[in-house]
């Protein structure tokens, strides 16, 4: 069992190496690009040294957010504080909307204006060359690691630096055809690259947006999930299987079928195998709620109006009192299946020996008695050593 917390574990080494390796990475290229870009006159490059400062801002925002959200469940919160995280990248995504937005204005304002236009030096050709070939080992560094983990979460942070070295690419493309005589190509570049920031602002948060409002995993996904379940022996049927996303982790419940005649606590192990193979097998998974049924409700809904035991157990005295042989029996099982009370009757085997080949007699009698109440379904008679019961 102690497969998921090792995977856990590893999952979060690999998140916190790189997290630390990209934000120390992209402080450095976003101090380089910037200086680099208003020294040698290019608004492109100043554009993608924020969008690099963005990334650095991002990882602090979840770093903060993610203190919060660690925090376990308490008296107001408790299902604990995940969605912290998700409301700071909702502000992030309206962050980086919002710094799109003024680049994008500078940027078609010297448009407008051809002597606000710059004019970039070959310096500012060589930080952006440098930033494509850091932001492209990252990319591949950083899926390695999401490969080995077997994390999305990774996987989407490595095409997240992919998509900064595109932008790089736009602006290496912007300066070189500034200096070679186009001299709004780096302004075009400039509005370029703010696209692509609001791009990746407006997925922050509209992921953001779906996590709020409690969107749960694809059809693929919920597939592998029932199959998951399915694999676990005991289960018979699965439905009204729901999840949730939350802060990059998704929450689960489910009804499970199983044989209607289990123990309470085999029907119980089925449920703890249920959710340690979710929780083991599908990676976003982390909380899982299992509801066991008898019989699937989907199909046969159940009857709240059929009585509990105490009722049930007076009212079986009270129709078996013209039946002796009914005063030995040890315990009574209730299965409420079909939208009836089907009955166990236990009796020890000294009753057996007094009623010799003749049992079927006892349970005709015992299930003639509940004819006229119709709650009642099947009768079914056991005997059993009376020093095992219980």
């Amino acid at each position: 069992m102690n497969e998921p917390v090792d995977r856990s574990a590893l999952r979060h080494q690999a998140v916190t190496r790189t997290a630390i390796v990209g934000a120390i990475l992209n402080s450095l290229l976003a101090a380089v690009k910037i200086v680099v870009g208003v020294l040698g006159q290019s608004q492109a490059l100043v554009a993608d040294g924020i969008h690099s400062l963005s990334d650095l801002l991002s990882d602090f925002l979840v770093l903060i957010a993610g203190r919060r959200a660690s925090q376990g469940p308490d008296g107001d919160h408790p299902y604990g504080h995940a969605r912290y995280e998700t409301v700071a990248t909702l502000l992030l995504g309206l962050l980086l909307i919002a710094v799109s937005i003024g680049i994008a204005w500078d940027a078609v304002h010297r448009l407008f204006d051809p002597q606000a236009l710059l004019q970039p030096g070959i310096l500012t050709l060589a930080a952006a060359l440098l930033s494509i070939l850091v932001k492209e080992w990252l990319y591949w560094w950083t899926l390695a690691y999401a490969k080995r983990v077997k994390s999305d979460l990774l996987r989407a942070n490595a095409w997240h630096h992919r998509t900064d070295a595109v932008s790089s690419v736009v602006v290496l493309v912007g300066i070189a055809g500034t200096m070679a005589g186009l001299v709004y190509l780096d302004a075009v570049a400039a509005v370029v690259v703010a696209v692509m920031i609001a791009k990746i602002g407006w997925d922050l948060g509209w992921n953001a947006i779906h996590e709020l409002v409690d969107t749960g995993l694809e059809s693929d996904r919920l597939n592998e999930v029932r199959a998951t379940i399915r694999s676990v022996g005991g289960v018979r049927d699965v439905h009204m299987l729901r999840t949730r996303r939350y802060a990059g982790q998704v929450s689960a419940d489910v009804h499970v079928l199983v044989d209607p005649f289990v123990s309470v606590s085999e029907g119980h192990m089925i449920s703890l195998l249920v959710e340690h193979r979710l929780k083991r097998d599908i990676d976003e998974i982390t909380d899982v709620t299992v509801h066991i049924d008898p019989e699937d409700d989907d199909r046969v809904p159940p009857t709240l109006a059929l009585p509990l035991r105490a009722e049930v157990l007076a009212r079986l005295a009270s129709l078996w009192s013209a039946v002796p042989e009914a005063n030995e029996r040890e315990r009574v099982v209730l299965h409420y299946l079909a939208g009836k009370i089907d009955l166990e009757v236990h009796f020890p085997i000294a009753a057996c020996l007094r009623q010799g080949a003749d049992v079927s007699r006892l349970r005709k009698l015992l299930a003639d008695a509940l004819k006229d109440d119709a709650r009642f379904g099947e009768v079914r008679v056991l005997f059993c050593d009376a020093s095992t019961s219980t």
